[in-house]
């Protein structure tokens, strides 16, 4: 998922809630990892505890800080869901049988993940099993501890979320484009599984997963799982995930959705009144699979569809294998923003499947799904339009480093006593794929692209550490190239904060160009009218726009705004900008169009910096708690928490 900042349209997630210290969950737990073993599990296997950080011995790699579960005792294996979706009372009601796998024959304790769920039964073979809810953590939920039977290997939960759960939305018909169904996505990452299913919700777990889903017989459902194009409307449909995944990429959602295919392994569901503008904006979608597969090896997931999802949506997509889920924001007519698509499509190789162990390594997700849309994007629409994407991640690492703690910086982030969330920032994407790129330069891109082909080959549907990575990378590059790479620079990137010196550093022709063209109107040489724009594509607006003065005077606003209708646009992302700018600068010509931005897209990248420069002035945070009032029944209850505090 990606990302804040300038054009940053993949986010595969927000930083919303604060998670608590979890040393009373790590006592229950074995602190323990797997030492570098090509295949292995990230803590099964393992028998020694691995230090991440040299200068933290507290920080226990592999530990997962974020979970209750005990998998290292008994872990969840594969869950069949039984669910029904009512939309009156905006439930999920049903059960889910989960099949697990014992260390020892005498574990017989399993504990789950679990937020605001009614918990009815637990059974094993029909029989009821003990079970008990403990102390609810306002952040992490709720344990659930189940006694099991001697030799027991599948339990029974029966259960209903909550009306709010944290992991779903339900929207009305008024919220969606089509204006007569209702719709329901959820959305998992990063700890929001547990509160539509009790399960061990660490990405460390990874599970197949069957489920029957039903809904009301004029609504479609679809999963991040074996979705069949054709199948009936008839308010029952089965699914099917063979894969083993984390638990963070379960993902179901509802509603009056059309498909449409956009190649052999390629398509797009979508509400009808979206699906031709979708299906002809995302029409390359076949053609990056197949160079990836190419370059980084075989597809493994059958077929990869996208779902278009209302504007509601908080991020700008959504890796969920087999079926990314999509922002309608970056419809742009133009085919301007579809390296969010190479990025979710990316992650089917680096991320689902090659995942982080723990949150902390993030970066093994992002910083490589990163690197892969940049070399996706330039394999499919040319060099130049890689250099200037790469200019502008570049600027967004940068104005990331400039805002944030020291600590934050680095890519093996210390995230206990935090929420998992705190993750998301340009540090993880951005300098993570930095760093692999300084690499690539190293050694020649055609040997870094074979190191990567055999990477997600030796760890498929495996889910790593960093320190696990950096074994790997000393029993392979570091041995092949011991004069061009070196192991004190790899612990720079990775542990210290910062870009180190000398790193890469992205150019680009084009917005040399820019540069010029834009000191020449600050300095009143030429006119807004007199600049050439015809062959602008978004990222010439965006660094036209984004290195702009902090302030610029009303009748440069305004004659930005007669010359190129900047308040108008229809491109999201430049409407993003401008909107920025004229919150900066009070341009009050401009705020009708702010106030309908904001009341009509629930994508946090989008609307969460406005709320914020919004809130720096009383008359600003008047006018962004008007919208946020009008807003806040069709966002997702992750904007929602985002912005709250920016309008109280």
């Amino acid at each position: 998922m990606k990302k804040y900042g300038l054009l940053a349209t993949f986010v595969c997630a927000p930083a919303l809630f604060a998670c608590s210290d979890n040393s009373n969950v790590d006592a229950a737990k074995t602190d323990k990892d797997q030492a570098f073993s090509v295949g292995s599990t990230s803590d099964t296997e393992a028998q020694n505890v691995v230090v991440a950080n040299q200068a933290d011995a507290a920080i226990a790699s592999g530990v997962d800080y974020h979970s209750f579960a005990n998998p290292n005792e008994i872990r969840v294996t594969h869950l069949s869901l039984n669910l029904t979706a009512n939309f009156e009372t905006k439930q999920l009601i049903g059960d889910v049988t989960l099949d697990v796998k014992r260390t020892t024959p005498e574990n017989n304790t399993l504990v789950l993940d679990t937020r605001a769920l009614n918990i009815e039964s637990v059974t094993v073979d029909g029989e009821s099993v003990p079970f008990a809810m403990g102390e609810t953590d306002k952040d992490l939920g709720t344990p659930l501890s189940i006694t099991l039977p001697n030799a027991a290997n599948a339990v029974t939960v029966a259960y209903s979320t909550s009306p709010e759960a944290s992991g779903v939305q339900w929207l009305t018909p008024a919220q969606t484009a089509g204006k007569k169904h209702p719709f329901l996505f959820t959305q998992a990452q990063a700890v929001h599984a547990r509160s539509f299913i009790p399960l061990q919700d660490s990405p460390q777990v990874r599970v197949t997963y069957d489920a029957t889903i039903k809904t009301p017989e004029d609504l479609l459902a679809v999963m991040s799982a074996s979705n069949d194009p054709t199948t009936a409307r008839d308010g029952e449909y089965e699914f099917t995930m063979p894969q083993p995944i984390p638990s963070y990429l379960i993902a179901l959602a509802i509603g009056d959705l059309k498909f449409k295919a956009m190649g052999e392994r390629t398509g797009v569901y979508a509400e009808p009144a979206l699906l031709e503008s979708a299906a002809k904006e995302f029409e390359d979608t076949e053609a990056m699979l197949e160079v990836t597969e190419e370059t980084y090896g075989p597809y493994q997931w059958d077929r990869y569809d996208l779902l278009i999802l209302p504007p509601s949506f908080p991020f700008g997509g959504m890796e969920n294998p087999r079926l990314s889920f999509i922002t309608p924001t970056v419809i742009a007519g133009d085919k301007s923003l579809v390296s969010l698509i190479a990025h979710e499509l990316a992650h089917s190789w680096s991320g689902n499947t090659v995942t982080n162990a723990t949150w902390r390594d993030l970066w093994l997700n992002e910083g490589f799904t990163t690197y892969l849309t940049y070399r996706i994007m330039e394999m499919i629409y040319g060099h130049d339009r890689f250099k200037k994407e790469a200019v502008l991640g570049y600027q967004d690492l940068e104005n990331d480093i400039a805002a944030l703690d020291q600590n934050d910086e680095i890519l093996a982030v210390d995230l206990r006593g935090r929420n998992p969330d705190d993750v998301f920032s340009n540090i993880p994407y951005e300098k993570g794929a930095l760093f692999l790129r300084e690499i690539e330069q190293k050694i020649g891109r055609e040997n870094f692209d074979a190191f990567l082909m055999q990477y997600f080959k030796d760890f498929a549907f495996k889910s790593i550490t960093t320190d696990t990575f950096i074994a790997y990378l000393d029993d392979t590059l570091l041995k092949q190239y011991p004069d061009k790479l070196d192991a004190d620079r790899i612990h720079t990137w990775i542990f210290e904060p910062g870009i180190p010196k000398g790193a890469p550093q992205p150019e680009s022709d084009a917005f040399t160009k820019i540069d010029d063209t834009r000191s020449a109107w600050l300095t009143g040489d030429v006119k807004a009218t007199d600049i050439e724009t015809a062959q602008w594509t978004v990222h010439e607006w965006l660094y036209f726009l984004n290195n702009m003065p902090e302030t610029l005077s009303k009748a440069q606003l305004a004659e930005l705004d007669s010359a190129f209708s900047l308040t108008t646009t229809k491109n999201n992302e430049i409407a993003h900008s401008w909107l920025m700018i004229a919150v900066e600068n009070n341009y009050q010509p401009a705020f009708e169009r702010l106030y309908s931005y904001l009341v009509s897209i629930g994508r946090n990248k989008l609307v969460k910096p406005l709320y914020r420069e919004l809130s720096k002035t009383p008359e600003g945070k008047a006018f962004a708690k008007r919208a946020f009032e009008e807003a806040k029944s069709g966002y997702h209850p992750l904007t929602v928490k985002a912005n709250e505090g920016y309008v109280n």
